[in-house]
């Protein structure tokens, strides 16, 4: 992004997003794992073919939606450890200092939550049909 026309913020909302992203990837790895709770308890009761390769789709997708989860997680501490450094070296008036906005999280954070949005929404409109 062009530094010229980059959205600067104070430090304390930056946190606050990341507190809030952190907080949220909990919420979601936490339903993942209700949701593939329900994928086993249907397993079990469905051995056709093709409910069990419909079954591993979705699993396959919550896998996926775990590192996805991982690597975001990662990606925003690394953010906050570097905020934290800046702040460390540069103490003085760090509340009425702008820092860059950090837009590509925002994106990546609103990219995953659509997606897994529609993953969840696909899931259950399955159970709706097949259960």
């Amino acid at each position: 992004m062009n530094t010229a026309t980059q959205k600067h913020v104070h430090l304390a909302d930056l946190h606050n997003d990341h507190k809030l992203w952190l907080n949220s990837l909990s919420f979601y790895k936490e339903e993942i794992t209700i949701l593939e709770h329900r994928i086993e308890e249907i397993a079990q009761r469905n051995t056709g073919t093709d409910v069990m390769a419909e079954l591993e789709h979705f699993q396959n997708q919550y896998i996926r939606q775990r590192e996805v989860i991982d690597e975001l997680r990662h990606e925003l501490k690394q953010h906050e450890n570097q905020l934290e450094k800046e702040v460390r070296e540069h103490p003085i008036a760090v509340d009425h200092r702008l820092f860059a906005d950090h837009t590509e999280h925002r994106e990546e954070m609103a990219t995953f939550e659509k997606l897994y949005h529609e993953l969840k929404h696909e899931f259950m409109q399955w159970l709706t049909k097949r259960m």
